[in-house]
């Protein structure tokens, strides 16, 4: 599924309603990683019903074990689609039996993506169909954007990610997958965190603190950038496999089971309960500066 408003061009898969590319029409540059399957074959999967990974991968709900792999299952499904527009779409995943065996809850999933100028949006819709059961559920954003090393004798160092509205970063130390008990600080350049690989062969910077709520990817040798907003999501991670030229700026409304979780769901960090019969929204949204 293409998206086109003379400006910018988006391309979305059915599969997990997976956005695949992002690019000003006028150059022709694409901004999302290229899914190169030596490092890491997706570019922005949404992930739901968990972020991240669930001690010994299993929760507990009214007594029973289930079992869900790391970030949950929608990446992995194919999502109805209706084109709204040149410029507009929504994806839909709803429960199956297939998904009831490992997630016991009714459940409708949207994605909506929307072009506007230079900017790109994809908004998540979650609804509760049941009559009188709650809904739980995590829900988190992984876009991988380009760090472009073709170009201008760019190299990976001379990329940057500004916080406006941070001085430090704040992460929690993973204990394998999981949540650990301690943190370590990440130091800021006038609010400017320089990206070298190296940041990440520990895996993922995992905040709960952020403040910042837009944050720009740019480089110290060209104008083009990026600008990455979100509102409401109390979670955000920041990643790249190792060696591979791309950065995920990952907004995320759950988090990974603490080391020592309890393993009920109803006791997770960070879970979202949705009542029966409601509707639940959240949105991330990424311009593009030439």
């Amino acid at each position: 599924m293409t998206l086109e408003n003379g400006l910018i061009r988006a391309e979305i898969t059915a599969k997990g309603a997976e956005l695949k590319s992002l690019k000003c029409i006028q150059d022709g540059v694409e901004r999302l990683w290229s899914a190169d399957p030596a490092y890491w074959a997706k570019t922005s999967p949404v992930l739901f019903p968990i972020v991240g990974t669930l001690k010994d991968d299993t929760y507990f709900y009214k007594g029973k074990s289930y079992h869900l792999p790391r970030h949950g299952f929608a990446r992995d499904h194919v999502f109805e689609h209706k084109h709204l527009a040149d410029e507009e779409v929504v994806f839909t995943l709803r429960d199956t039996e297939e998904t009831r065996r490992v997630y016991p809850f009714a459940f409708q999933l949207s994605l909506r993506y929307k072009l506007a100028g230079y900017t790109l949006s994809c908004r998540y819709e979650v609804s509760n169909p049941a009559t009188d059961e709650p809904l739980f559920f995590s829900i988190g954003g992984h876009p991988a954007f380009a760090v472009r090393t073709d170009v201008d004798g760019l190299r990976y160092e001379d990329y940057y990610l500004q916080f406006p509205d941070d001085e430090v970063l704040n992460c929690h130390v993973l204990d394998g997958n999981l949540i650990g008990g301690h943190t370590h600080t990440v130091p800021l350049h006038n609010h400017r965190l320089p990206l070298r690989h190296e940041l990440f062969y520990g895996d993922a910077l995992v905040m709960k603190t952020l403040q910042s709520r837009e944050i720009t990817l740019a480089n110290n040798i060209n104008e083009q950038s990026i600008h990455f907003r979100y509102e409401n999501f109390p979670f955000f991670g920041i990643w790249a496999a190792k060696d591979a030229d791309f950065v995920c700026l990952e907004p995320w409304c759950g988090i990974a089971d603490a080391a020592t979780h309890n393993q009920q769901l109803e006791d997770k960090e960070g879970i979202q309960r949705l009542e029966a019969g409601k509707t639940w929204t959240r949105s991330w949204e990424v311009e593009l500066i030439k």
